[in-house]
């Protein structure tokens, strides 16, 4: 059934069937600007703003001039029944010391002419409307979404634009761990999708969109800010079976509005060390504004692994690369002034390599951050206190980090990792390398704190300290031996992976008695039990509440 909705300079005019003012204390002066409508003929309702105001205006089919006007800012809008509702508004009497309610029953032609009113009521109540002074070039500044306050535009720019080429959309559909798990986990959890409504956040390409049709969603909602929505635009309309479920919408989570409340999320919110990017944030902000109470989120809850590693080869690699400002007679010129600036330089790029698990240390902790519970503010700033056994006796050159997330679907749960030993995905693993190593015995207990704060570039400086507790006799009474620490920017890695990786031999390195791949603690199995899904092993970093 076609609603009758027409839309002219981002106003939206409906055709209702009828409405009547309701009996109002206000003064007779103003109580009855509605009595000229007539009962018997069409409605015209149309959401305007006038001098950065919402407004919804009535007024006769046959006329042009409003017969009744509602200020939207102060109005409320209820369902009486499928196709009535009542509106009503705060306003006050000429002396500006009373204050009244007035307002209206609205009757429309069918539900779907009902559903699109009420929508374009919230629309219209959200929208923020900023009134600002004249700039000196005489125009007004614009409003700042939630987004825009927290992140440079700068950065935000680039970002669309990487995520806006369809080549970089290739680079991740062409991750076939990445998109396969999602396919598995859409697609094995059919009970989930099955005549749900779902909203993709930050849909790309628009192929998790398509997944969640194929699973027999009622209707799909894809949100993408980039350019890339023309192109998922077009994708999905060549794929028209599963594209009549589907809306590609091109706007930021943090500013569109949508129609209906979704049973369930679907996103890749995830970035190098799970969380740059920033896009849990948006991840977490689309659930707080559109899903249902208990709907579920495709992610459910992410993990990020670390362990204490040895690499000789990736410490001597970076510290090398320093040697260029060594030169004593470079062009008659002596570069050694800034040897230690650029040594420190080299020492801040967190490392985005693939690297063999022998070369960790110790068995790894996790720290957990549930999608569903945590609050968007705990996402600024990420502590994590850490605390490993050394397995064998070496230097130990880092901190190494992955992640992993958990699809938990009401049929079957499902991991995608990104540890070592598992197939590599375009995430890689991340490294943060300390310039001073420490040395540890088999046995001996490294302590420290990974300390991570977000910035306004959607990325986290990261602060890593580990240290080496005393070994030996007297060890109760002694206290830290050694320590070592390092600040990185996690928005400028060293990306390694393209380059031969050299790993150590036992008689280089002494890893024979490293930890092997499967003690790392990376599968489904791990979450048998309930309560691990709620609560991390000891030696994990603190849960967020």
């Amino acid at each position: 059934m076609e609603v009758s909705i027409r839309q002219k300079n981002n106003q939206q005019e409906f055709t209702l069937a009828a409405i009547s003012e309701l009996a109002s204390t206000s003064p007779s002066s103003v109580s009855s600007s509605s009595s000229s409508l007539s009962h018997s003929l069409p409605v015209i309702a149309r959401f305007d703003i006038d001098d950065g105001v919402a407004e919804l205006r009535f007024r006769q089919e046959s006329e042009s001039v409003a017969e009744f006007l509602i200020d939207i800012r102060t109005a409320q809008l209820f369902k009486l029944g499928p196709i009535q509702s009542v509106c009503i508004s705060e306003a006050s009497s000429s002396d500006k010391e009373k204050s009244y309610s007035r307002g209206v029953t609205i009757q429309f032609r069918n539900e779907e002419e009902s559903r699109a009113f009420h929508w374009a009521f919230e629309q219209s109540k959200n929208e923020v409307v900023v009134q600002a002074p004249c700039l000196p070039n005489g125009e007004l500044s614009a409003a700042k979404s939630k987004f825009d306050d927290k992140i440079e535009a700068s950065s935000a720019k680039m970002y669309f634009h990487y995520y806006g080429q369809l080549l970089h959309q290739q680079n991740m559909l062409q991750d076939y761990v990445r998109t396969g798990t999602y396919y598995a986990a859409v697609i094995e959890n059919r009970a989930d999708f099955t005549g749900r409504v779902v909203v993709d956040v930050g849909a790309g390409s628009g192929i998790l969109s398509l997944f969640a049709a194929q699973a027999g969603a009622k209707h799909v909602y894809a949100v993408e800010a980039s350019e890339m929505a023309e192109y998922a635009r077009k994708l999905i309309a060549g794929n028209p079976l599963l594209g009549q479920r589907i809306t590609v919408i091109k706007g930021k989570v943090e500013e569109i509005e949508l129609p209906e409340k979704a049973d369930i999320l679907i996103s890749e919110p995830m970035g190098t060390l799970l969380v740059n990017e920033r896009m849990l944030e948006s991840y977490v902000i689309a659930r707080d504004r559109f899903l249902v109470p208990n709907g579920k989120m495709f992610p459910t809850i992410g993990r990020i692994h670390m362990a204490p590693f040895s690499d000789e080869y990736l410490f001597v690699e970076i510290a090398n690369k320093a040697l260029f400002w060594q030169q004593q007679n470079y062009y008659g010129v002596d570069l050694t002034p800034l040897h230690g600036s650029a040594f420190g330089g080299y020492f801040s790029q967190p490392v985005v390599d693939a690297f063999d698990p022998r070369l960790l240390v110790a068995p790894a902790m996790f720290h957990l951050i549930d999608f569903t519970q945590i609050k968007e503010e705990d996402l600024y700033e990420i502590d994590i206190p850490l605390k490993f056994i050394a397995s064998v006796g070496t230097r130990v050159h880092g901190l190494a980090c992955w992640f992993d997330v958990l699809f938990n679907g009401s049929t079957v749960p499902r991991w995608l990792t990104t540890a070592p030993g598992a197939p590599t995905t375009h995430w890689y693993q991340i490294r943060c390398v300390l310039s001073q190593p420490i040395y540890v015995m088999a046995g001996q207990e490294i302590t420290g704190r990974l300390h991570m704060v977000a910035h306004s570039a959607q990325s986290y400086t990261i602060y890593l300290t580990l240290s080496a507790k005393m070994w030996g006799p007297g060890a109760e009474q002694g206290g830290i031996l050694q320590t070592s620490s390092c600040k990185l920017d996690l928005k400028e890695p060293y990306y390694r992976m393209s380059q031969p990786q050299a790993y150590a031999t036992p008689q280089d390195q002494q890893t024979q008695q490293l930890i092997n791949p499967q003690d790392i603690q990376i599968h489904a199995e791990d979450f048998d039990e309930p309560e691990l899904l709620q609560q991390p092993s000891q030696n994990s970093g603190a849960q967020f509440q």
